[in-house]
């Protein structure tokens, strides 16, 4: 598999792709995490509010049993105490309920701030790179298989921009038919370079 082209300006111009790919993405899971950590913060009301539910409930269940221990004191007297108990618990319920409600939006804004950026970038960048990765690996294989250039030069009068055939030959068909060595050379080299391959291996010996 041929990732990378041989010719040096687009060789340079695939990696800083890459490159900027990489960086792009990095960019924004480095943000995708802060927004996560600012998201957060708005679960520390919650949190205080658990803790403190908690911390009262635990001391009003105390509170109920100490005093429903006392020999002179009847029992009806701890049941304020289990009912103040049972509010702070609910207290402390609620303030866990909003650390998780919090918790969970933090989690997917930070996923949606990062896969939208990212995702696009993707549908951009990698059908560039995968379309060239299949052409030039069949073409690197052809090139290993044989050296005639013949099919090369075809691929040209095919692929290439007109312009840059006739720049070769005022009648490429024609010399390619007659078998011009000269021009199939050149038609192939501009092919294999418009590949992003070195057209030296295609030369007859």
């Amino acid at each position: 598999m041929k990732l990378y082209a041989d010719t040096p300006a687009r060789l340079i111009r695939q990696v800083a792709g890459d490159l900027l790919l990489v960086a792009w993405v990095a960019a924004w899971v480095w943000v995708g995490l802060t927004v996560h950590d600012v998201v957060l913060r708005l679960a520390v009301p919650g949190e205080q509010l658990d803790e403190a539910g908690t911390s009262l409930a635990g001391w009003l269940t105390e509170a109920s049993t100490g005093v429903d221990d006392l020999p002179i004191v009847d029992d009806a007297v701890a049941a304020p105490f289990l009912g103040a108990s049972s509010a702070a618990g609910q207290v402390a319920a609620a303030g866990r309920a909003q650390v998780e409600a919090v918790e969970t939006m933090a989690l997917w804004l930070a996923v949606a701030v990062v896969l939208v950026p990212v995702l696009l970038a993707l549908v951009v960048h990698l059908p560039l790179r995968l379309r060239f990765v299949r052409q030039a690996t069949a073409m690197a294989r052809a090139l290993r298989q044989s050296t005639d250039p013949s099919l090369f030069a075809l691929r040209a009068l095919a692929h290439q921009p007109l312009r840059a055939i006739q720049k070769v030959s005022p009648e490429p068909v024609a010399a390619w038919r007659a078998g011009d060595q000269d021009v199939i050379e050149r038609l192939a080299a501009l092919e294999l370079e418009g590949s992003g391959l070195r057209p030296g291996r295609t030369r007859r010996s």
